[in-house]
């Protein structure tokens, strides 16, 4: 039987699929109003990392566009989330920071879906999530090494 139709690839890949889609939509629901994920996860980032990032970095780590990256960040500038400044030394190029307000918006976004996420893992056990993340996470990494 050819790869393509690996039974177990279409079944774990089909789970995976589902699974996103279901999670990004009960997330969706649960996020501050005006909030959309991909706004919560630059805010992320940037409250993580503690720094500047240009737009073209921020597409890279999500594997978007810059153009996709720059409509997200022109709606968390409007709403005050992060801050957007030139490169003094390249006019080219802008940073971009997470402002006071995004940080307070991404802990209340975190607020809002850490019940969900804790009752999905609380439900399914600590145990099978540990043993699952190294598989998620060298699925992601081939997927990653394949850019």
């Amino acid at each position: 039987m050819s790869e393509s139709r690996d039974p177990l690839a279409v079944a774990l890949f089909s789970e995976i699929f589902m699974a996103d889609q279901l999670a990004r939509n009960r997330l969706s629901k649960a996020l501050p109003k005006g909030m959309e994920i991909s706004h919560f996860s630059v805010l992320n980032l940037l409250a993580r990392s503690n720094g500047e990032r240009t737009p073209a970095q921020l597409a890279k780590s999500f594997h978007v566009t810059r153009g996709a990256m720059t409509n997200t960040l022109h709606k968390l500038e409007i709403a005050g989330h992060v801050h957007v400044r030139p490169d003094w030394d390249d006019a080219r190029r802008k940073f971009v920071a997470i402002s006071p307000a995004g940080r307070a918006a991404r802990d209340a976004a975190i607020a809002a879906i850490a019940p969900i996420i804790g009752d999905v893992v609380e439900s399914i056990g600590a145990e099978k999530v540990r043993a699952v993340l190294p598989v998620l996470r060298e699925v992601r990494s081939r997927f990653d090494a394949g850019d």
